[in-house]
């Protein structure tokens, strides 16, 4: 009887539960280092409250103005200083300690959300306060992003962890972005966008207590005998002499810069294509965030970088499909459906991006690569976000996003036929970091 009840039940198995453990254990490795379990805990929470900030901000402006137009010159305000000041804080991530650096972005930020959630709930906001507070958070992130970024190898007690922490870190992104659109959709309805921004300034206080408890090394000192600007240009120099590197930079960029924009214009799909609300606007985000915590799940679930350049590939033809098939939607189903499709393309292309790229860098020349990835999945946002908002003012939103989603698709082709001489180039790198003997990236 017994035995008949372990084959009616294979679950009850030891050997069984020993694997589903062990798959759990490999999923969430990195969770082993106690300075990336705070980073989860902390960030966690304060990125729930970022994306409650930007579909309150998004429907704030749209409800104020009801442009487009204003919709794409928020987005370009927030992301232009990536632009021009990422590749200055890369040069500071290679030289200064980066806990130090995040304390002080995240303050920036807790008191840039604050700000907004006074002048709304006090009923004084006007468009050119949003604009410049947007502005001043742009500055913000372009610190802090490619310091946080290039931070995440120092979080994990052991180099093969990095490529899960990353993917790890995606999940938490996306988890978020599943969560906080749709509470910011509930709220914004119910009592307004002014609570959402007074949240995310709260939240804030949670990674700041994480990034302060955190035992880490001190960094060595470094001689600083070269001035910034021949450190950036030795950055650039080592970026675009690797063609990896370079290629798949540019690939992000083009993606970033006609394909991400997409999503400043999902107000004007909600009210006008989909005649829906805040609500629909929410579930719309929701739908993207979900997609997106899946192939976050996907990667990291993987064992190895083996591969990616195959997944780039297949997750851009994702994102380019998913934004032409909303663009040409007029059914609520599909367009959810859709945004599923563009978000796991989005977050799997992005995370993949970022895994290879610190995998192959060199050390020394870490924070100043990160800043360039920075520049071109953030810093070309702001160009497509003016792109997007003045084509929609002209001729018309879904048009826009088509030929945004075709854009994508095209580039997704090109990378593809460029991916043998990438193999070839990265194997060596692989194999001297004994990662792989195997041929593929």
């Amino acid at each position: 009887m017994e035995t008949l009840l372990k084959k009616q039940h294979p679950m009850s198995d030891p050997k069984v539960e020993r694997g589903a453990q062990t798959r759990t254990r490999s999923l969430l490795r990195a969770l082993h280092s106690r300075n990336y379990r705070l980073f989860v805990a902390g960030h966690g929470i304060s990125l729930v409250g970022t994306w409650m900030q930007q579909v309150a901000m998004s429907w704030l402006v749209y409800r104020l103005t009801g442009s487009a137009m204003l919709l794409g010159i928020v987005g370009f305000t927030s992301q232009i200083p990536s632009f021009f000041l990422a590749p200055v804080a890369g040069v500071l991530a290679d030289r200064w300690e980066k806990r130090r650096l995040l304390l002080a972005t995240q303050t920036l930020a807790l008191i840039q959300a604050a700000l907004l959630a006074i002048i709304v709930l006090t009923g004084v906001v006007h468009i050119w306060q949003i604009i410049m507070l947007s502005l001043f958070l742009g500055i913000v992130n372009a610190f802090d992003i490619p310091v946080r970024q290039s931070f995440v190898v120092q979080m994990v007690d052991s180099r093969d962890d990095l490529s899960n922490a990353i993917a790890l870190n995606s999940s938490m992104v996306n988890g978020a972005k599943l969560i906080g659109p749709t509470i910011a959709g509930l709220l914004v309805a119910s009592v307004g966008e002014g609570v959402c921004f007074a949240i995310n300034s709260a939240s804030y206080l949670a990674v700041i207590a994480a990034i302060v408890a955190m035992r880490v090394a001190p960094m060595m000192p470094r001689l600083q005998s070269q001035n910034i600007l021949h450190e950036l240009h030795e950055g650039v120099r080592y970026a675009f002499d690797c063609k990896p590197i370079r290629n798949i930079l540019l690939l992000l960029a083009l993606v970033s810069l006609l394909g991400m924009p997409y999503s400043i214009l999902i107000p004007v799909f909600a009210s006008e294509v989909l005649h829906g609300n805040s609500h629909t606007y929410g579930y719309l985000m929701t739908a993207s965030g979900s997609g997106a915590f899946v192939g976050a799940f996907y990667l990291a679930s993987r064992r190895s970088v083996l591969g990616l350049g195959m997944v780039l590939v297949r997750a851009t033809i994702f994102f380019g499909t998913g934004i032409a098939v909303f663009a040409i939607s007029t059914s609520f189903t599909l367009s959810m459906v859709s945004l599923v499709v563009t978000g796991f393309g989005a977050m799997t292309l992005v995370a993949s991006s970022n895994t290879i790229i610190q995998t192959v860098v060199d050390e020394d020349k870490r924070g100043r690569v990160m800043s360039f990835f920075t520049m071109a999945f953030i810093g070309m946002m702001p160009f497509g976000s003016l792109i997007a908002g003045t084509l929609a003012g002209s001729i018309g939103a879904k048009e826009t996003v088509l030929i945004e989603g075709i854009c994508c698709l095209t580039g997704g082709m090109i990378f593809f036929r460029q991916l043998p001489i990438l193999r070839k180039i990265v194997r060596p790198i692989y194999i001297d970091r004994d990662i792989t003997h195997k041929k593929e990236i």
